[in-house]
């Protein structure tokens, strides 16, 4: 199975070497790496064309977007204009960020995965990160959740659920569409990826109302969303986030910004969130 990736890189010059050398020198090679330069302005650009000369599989696209960098729809964005370089003779699609270090086997991994059922749209391991020289889990999301970081789709799945949504929540957004057309959704555990720059150093006070608007956004409604937005805060140990996320919310609300998904997909996604919930609280 031939593998892409795309790589979007915003002043990540001190760590995509490590996440390229780990890529070029996995067990099994992907066919190309796509790495979009997102406006740096530091020396990422150099650091990429330098393993553009070295490795042919490696192209370096420049994005000038000078809009502002919060999660979600800028890195998408940038994703875009790296996919919109490729052509179509792929099997496996992936949104890698710029700061990870993946195992020697890890697309060896992944794409056995797939091979084993075709019913499997999206597969990845789990994100660690350093503490007190020790690489533990980064434990925001529960285990049956790819991160944003390091997305992997079969091409049908991918084109199925129309590409990724530039927009806060896309990382949940993608599995719960995968999961409303019936693909399966892999993790494993063995598959430990070093991230070297922990989720949310960067995020802004607009970057936390985005996630109340991604909520918004999935038709989660208020319960859904007041659970969802406690959860994620108690998880992060920053209770203050939760007022954000709710604020979010209904600012969202109030200016009746579009939805993420559609009437049947909103549905479907508050039945299987209140399945998950219940089967967490009864024995």
């Amino acid at each position: 199975m031939d593998v892409y990736i795309v790589i979007p890189c915003h002043n990540e010059a001190t760590l995509i070497t490590q996440t390229l050398d780990s890529l070029v020198t996995q067990t099994v090679l992907p066919k190309k790496i796509v790495v979009v330069n997102d406006h740096s302005t530091d020396n990422s650009e150099e650091v990429i064309y330098a393993f553009a000369k070295a490795y042919p599989f490696i192209t370096l696209v420049n994005s000038n977007a000078k809009s502002q960098h919060l999660p979600g729809s800028k890195v998408i964005q940038a994703f875009q204009k790296g996919l919109d370089t490729l052509d179509e003779n792929y099997d496996i699609i992936c949104k890698f960020d710029a700061d990870l270090i993946f195992p020697p086997d890890y697309i060896e991994t992944i794409i056995e995965h797939f091979k084993e059922d075709s019913k499997v749209g999206m597969a990845g391991g789990f994100c660690y990160i350093k503490q007190q020289d020790k690489w533990v889990l980064e434990n925001l999301t529960n285990k049956d959740h790819i991160r944003g970081a390091l997305k992997a789709y079969r091409k049908a799945c991918f084109k199925q659920i129309n590409g990724l949504k530039a927009a806060m929540g896309w990382d949940t957004v993608d599995e719960l569409q995968s999961k409303y057309y019936g693909w399966h959704i892999v993790t494993n555990e063995r598959l430990a990826v070093k991230h070297l720059k922990p989720t949310g150093n960067t995020y802004t006070k607009a970057a936390k109302y985005k996630q109340g608007q991604a909520f918004y956004g999935m038709r989660y409604g208020f319960i859904l969303t007041t659970i969802a937005s406690l959860k994620l805060a108690l998880r992060k140990k920053k209770i203050k986030f939760f007022f954000d996320y709710m604020s979010g919310y209904f600012r969202a609300k109030r200016e009746q910004q579009p939805y993420l998904v559609t009437k049947e997909e909103g549905i479907f996604i508050r039945k299987l969130r209140w399945q998950g919930i219940i089967s967490k609280i009864t024995p």
